[in-house]
């Protein structure tokens, strides 16, 4: 594939659009996407460090099955 093809075709495309709905999922895209702030970043030390003791846990095998969980704290969870 030949990007700087493609991308052409792209900009084609979107000079001829006229679908509102499309245009505004396409700025919602372009807004949010991979240039945007990664959420890992936007979290505090704490949270990371608790994210990352949460993986350690599973990795080890330290978890318990939901089923577990409802018999001992009920079925509102």
């Amino acid at each position: 594939m030949n990007i700087e093809v493609e991308k052409l075709k792209l900009i084609e495309w979107l000079i001829s659009l006229r679908d509102e709905a499309t245009i505004e999922k396409l700025k919602f895209f372009h807004e949010h996407s991979v240039d945007a702030a990664d959420w890992w970043d936007t979290i505090s030390e704490s949270e990371r460090d608790s994210i990352e003791r949460g993986i350690m846990d599973v990795e080890n095998g330290k978890t318990i099955p939901h089923s577990e969980v409802k018999k001992k704290y009920g079925e509102w969870l």
